[in-house]
């Protein structure tokens, strides 16, 4: 398939989420031009705020693939990825991000994710959630369990 087939695709996914009570948002997990995932919007639908589009098509394709390392793979995705999906795409290792309508569309149409942008370059204690480090001695304990264990998988 094309790039734009591919695009096409998650655009289409997205209408039809909304005819069955998700948000407006596909997404497709493409290997060398064939689909391997495609993922909706269903954060009303489940009461999952992690259930982005994005989100779905990348725990979908893992487990397709067996791996958690979707290099070698793109994502096509109806609207440029928020925050939240633009990290958990960084942590896929997915190769390229092709996106429709950008954050600034979504925002007029009611998915306003600017304010936690503006939140990620304010100092923690200059935040609206205010993060309280807790126990940092004892939880360093699983760090160390980490380095020490030889059969972990790096990622």
């Amino acid at each position: 398939m094309s790039n734009e087939e591919l695009m096409l695709a998650a655009i289409d996914a997205a209408i039809e989420n909304v005819h069955k009570g998700g948000g407006p948002f596909g997404a497709v997990i493409a290997k060398g031009g064939e689909i391997i995932s495609v993922g909706v919007n269903r954060v009303t639908p489940n009461n999952d705020p992690t259930a982005h589009a994005e989100v779905c098509a990348i725990r979908t394709a893992c487990l397709k693939l067996g791996t958690f390392n979707l290099s070698g793979c793109e994502i096509f995705t109806s609207c440029e990825p928020c925050p939240m999906c633009l990290g958990a795409i960084y942590w896929a290792r997915l190769d390229k991000i092709y996106y429709g309508c950008n954050k600034i569309d979504a925002a007029v149409a009611g998915f306003d994710d600017s304010f936690i942008y503006k939140e990620f370059e304010l100092e923690k204690a200059h935040r609206s959630k205010k993060m309280v480090e807790l126990l940092p001695v004892d939880a360093m304990r699983a760090f160390d369990v980490w380095r020490k264990n030889e059969t972990r998988v790096e990622y």
